[in-house]
């Protein structure tokens, strides 16, 4: 058996344990703010489970959309086997939000168009669309429809 002793001042006791509880407290801090904008980021509904137009929705509202309550139009798509240059900022687009378009090629999926109520610039016609495959959101977009429009993701726009 062993027994080792040390002499231990005071003063550097309390220094050491003054740097302890300030690391600690940084830490913490850094989680707390980390979860925080985490939680800011992830208010958006889950892409999947979406059965109904309510679902639908409430997918649009999450990301802060007012929509009117009946659907624009419904069609059924299928997904290009292939994608050539004329799809390259529209998958762009979807990567940036997250939907890969390319798992789904060949695919038939259903687009609801839906108008939004509450564009920031106050515009009407504005339409929000939204790619569904057996109840999950693969691709969606919002854009506007007139001459020189404009198309861009879920986001609301600043």
């Amino acid at each position: 058996m062993f027994i080792f002793t040390a002499k231990v001042h005071r003063g550097r006791l309390a220094a050491v344990a003054a740097a302890a509880v300030v690391v600690c407290g940084v830490l913490v801090a850094a989680a707390v703010l980390q979860n925080a904008q985490g939680a800011a980021v992830s208010t958006a509904a889950s892409p999947k489970g979406i059965k109904t137009g309510e679902d639908r929705i409430a997918y649009l509202e999450s990301y802060g959309w007012t929509v009117a309550p009946e659907e624009v139009s419904v069609e059924e798509l299928v997904i290009p086997e292939a994608f050539d240059e004329t799809y390259g900022q529209y998958l762009e687009l979807q990567s940036s939000q997250g939907f890969d378009l390319t798992q789904y090629c060949g695919k038939r999926v259903k687009r609801y168009t839906y108008e939004i109520t509450n564009y920031p610039t106050g515009e009407s016609g504005i339409l929000a669309g939204l790619l569904i495959y057996k109840n999950t959101v693969i691709g969606a977009d919002v854009l506007s429809p007139q001459l020189g429009g404009f198309i861009h993701g879920l986001e609301m726009p600043a």
